[in-house]
């Protein structure tokens, strides 16, 4: 999972994003990196075997793969960030490998240095036929990755109903925190995901709940990533205000969802929470309107109080 940060105000936090879709397998690559290590084969030793075995793997080169293991390359062996061969494979995609070395005993819980195990990458991936394989073969649905975030959190933010039912039916953690203390809900509301914040608040989250820095789903919904289209957000605002949150609510700087909106030029967001009763003469604790945190000269001039 790539990072991005998203500003909520002023504070920079760092959330994750979904990775690209599985590569094709490319013959070429396949046959050089086959014509290669039959050259190097002779003298070649059982640990550079192994990390031929990562190449053969990234390429989805089944034969290859295939015949390395066949000679001794193991799957035990980790890149330089810790990953084994499985874990490669599903980040990369490709179902097939994850069947190959889950039949010759891949350890389906290994974790990198980070923690992330297979799993994790399938689901920041958004790669439903891996993650599915791996939970029906048990892989562990809660352990998580880098910065402590869990496979659901990852499906969550990715927008993976998919993954998400799933590792939520095979006895996902649906509030665990991440070591920055955002549980799933937070990233699906980062996320604009509004599938997801609906099926996790069915679960008796509270839609007012307060997260680090005393920050509220409405406001993370008001100041979602960049990439998120406006309609997007729109809807999960409006979900979140007819389930009841305070449109006035402040975090720890004493701002507000509509400042959050103002600030992060998000225009129809802030019209929004305007239409629901959001104070434009609010001030935060440095003493700032939402007028005063936005670019948009239209945007300003609605917020201005006479």
């Amino acid at each position: 999972m790539h990072r991005r940060l998203v500003f909520i105000g002023s504070v920079a936090i760092a959330v994750a994003f979904a990775a690209s879709p599985a590569r094709a397998v490319d013959p070429d690559r396949c046959q050089g990196l086959s014509r290669r290590y039959e050259l190097a084969k002779p003298q070649i030793s059982a640990i550079e075997t192994s990390l031929t075995l990562f190449s053969a793997v990234d390429g989805n080169c089944l034969e290859l793969a295939t015949q390395l293991l066949d000679q001794g390359a193991s799957l035990d062996a980790r890149d330089r960030l810790g990953a084994r061969p499985l874990s490669h494979a599903a980040r990369s995609g490709h179902l097939q490998m994850v069947d190959l070395l889950l039949a010759r005993g891949a350890p389906i819980d290994a974790r990198n240095l980070t923690g992330a195990t297979a799993l994790y990458f399938a689901a920041e991936g958004s790669h439903i036929a891996i993650a599915q394989r791996l939970i029906e073969r048990g892989a562990d649905v809660n352990l998580t990755g880098r910065s402590g975030i869990s496979p659901i959190a990852a499906a969550a933010y990715a927008g993976n109903e998919i993954i998400f039912d799933a590792l939520l039916a095979h006895g996902a953690d649906e509030r665990a925190p991440d070591d920055t203390g955002k549980p799933p809900i937070v990233y699906a509301a980062a996320g604009a995901r509004f599938e997801i914040v609906k099926r996790l608040l069915a679960r008796n989250i509270d839609v007012n709940a307060r997260y680090r820095n005393d920050l509220t789903l409405l406001m993370w919904a008001s100041g979602p990533d960049e990439l998120v289209p406006e309609a997007q957000a729109l809807e999960v605002v409006r979900y979140l205000l007819d389930a009841g949150a305070h449109v006035d609510d402040r975090d720890d700087r004493g701002r507000t969802a509509l400042m959050i909106a103002a600030e992060g030029g998000h225009a129809e967001v802030a019209n929004l929470l305007l239409a629901r009763g959001a104070d434009p003469s609010l001030k935060d604790r440095a003493g700032k309107r939402a007028a005063d945190l936005t670019v948009l000269s239209s945007l300003r001039q609605r917020l201005t109080v006479p």
